[in-house]
């Protein structure tokens, strides 16, 4: 039975989201249905209200969400009603070449739900009958969502499900850029470049790997005192400093083995680049608008061993990675109690990207 609910909608770039009331429809094959308890209100989700990430409009936002299964449709053997559930926005098929390979973030699947399901449809219409387009074929900022089986992990029912929900891109964007793409070593110093939800997740990762030293680097220092409670041991104010290069290869000894960029500036995968130590890495986990450029000296790349790397999603494995992110909670190691500094109610969703856009949280999140 199709379900009516409100969604987060947006209608126009530039202009603020809407909540409205629509029809999500039951499963088709391959498909669940969901009923959402929480969604993390993500700065990718941002991006597609202000035009950074480019989508065909009107779109039904949410990727960050977790929620009970309420129906199933045929061909899904592994997910049953009643199951706990997060979402997954890279669409994994399993069966390409980057899925068989160990590379499944990388799944050609994804590129075709970027804006619908697989199968190029919606389950989303407005109150018009009108289809409405999913954020990465989730869209799952509403109170019931329909996704392909692809998009949907089972996870542990005793975790709660807004914490359970941040970590299905924040968490395992930050996190596993460190566990998984970089794989800091013991002993290592790092520096991230960001100090908002996916920053500080970051944090974390090379702070659970054991890295010695990690520096954050950010503009707003609420942000950074926040960062000490995430595993910074230092923090850098770059506005308050001349030469954020210079003062960070001071403050590293000569310069980091790794650098996280988490903030989608082709003018900060520079700095990052340039406090680097000789073969040192920059993981490039932010996501910039289409026509950013970062601009390297290219015989430096020759002289001094240095890898420039991207990072999507954290190089994340779902199925195996957020129950492990979600062990790591568990046994108080991984930090997702503190990284939710607001929750808000659906029609709180303005509220919520004004204070997104304002920086003042490390995650808000909608809980319905």
């Amino acid at each position: 039975m199709a379900q009516k609910c409100k969604a987060v909608v947006v209608r126009e770039v530039g202009k603020p989201v809407s909540v409205e009331e629509i029809t999500v429809d039951t499963p088709h094959a391959d498909e669940v249905t969901i009923k959402i308890a929480a969604c993390g209100v993500c700065h990718s989700d941002l991006s597609a209200t202000n035009g950074t990430i480019p989508f065909p409009l009107p779109l039904v936002l949410g990727h960050e969400g977790a929620g009970v299964v309420s129906a199933v449709g045929s061909g899904v053997t592994d997910i049953a009603v009643g199951d706990h559930v997060v979402s997954s926005f890279v669409s994994m098929c399993g069966k390409c070449r980057y899925c068989i390979t160990g590379r499944p973030y990388l799944c050609d699947q994804s590129a075709k739900a970027a804006f619908t399901l697989p199968d190029g449809t919606v389950r989303t219409h407005d109150k018009d009958g009108k289809p409405l387009n999913v954020f990465t074929g989730c869209g799952v900022m509403a109170e019931y969502a329909t996704l392909h089986k692809d998009s949907v992990v089972k996870v542990e029912a005793g975790i709660p499900l807004d914490r359970a929900a941040i970590v299905s891109c924040g968490v395992m964007t930050g996190v596993g850029a460190a566990f998984n793409t970089a794989k800091v070593e013991p002993g290592s110093i790092c520096i991230v470049f960001g100090a908002g939800g996916v920053g500080l997740s970051a944090m974390q990762g090379c702070a659970l790997a054991g890295a010695a030293q990690i520096v954050a680097v950010d503009i707003a220092d609420n942000k950074l005192e926040m960062a000490r409670q995430f595993g910074a041991t230092h923090v850098l104010n770059s506005k308050s400093v001349e030469n954020p290069v210079k003062a960070l290869r001071e403050l590293t000894g000569g310069g980091a083995d790794y650098a996280f960029e988490c903030v989608g500036y082709g003018d900060i995968v520079s700095t990052a680049y340039g406090a680097l130590r000789k073969g040192g890495m920059v993981v490039v986990v932010g996501v910039a608008p289409v026509k950013d450029m970062t601009s390297l000296r290219t015989l430096s790349i020759y002289a001094e061993g240095k890898t420039l790397t991207g990072s999507r999603y954290g190089s994340a494995r779902p199925k195996e990675d957020f129950p492990r992110l979600l062990s790591l909670y568990k046994s108080k190691r991984l930090k997702l109690d503190e990284l939710i500094t607001h929750r808000y109610k659906i029609d709180e969703a303005p509220q919520a990207f004004a204070d997104l856009t304002a920086g003042k949280n490390a995650r808000g999140v909608i809980v319905f």
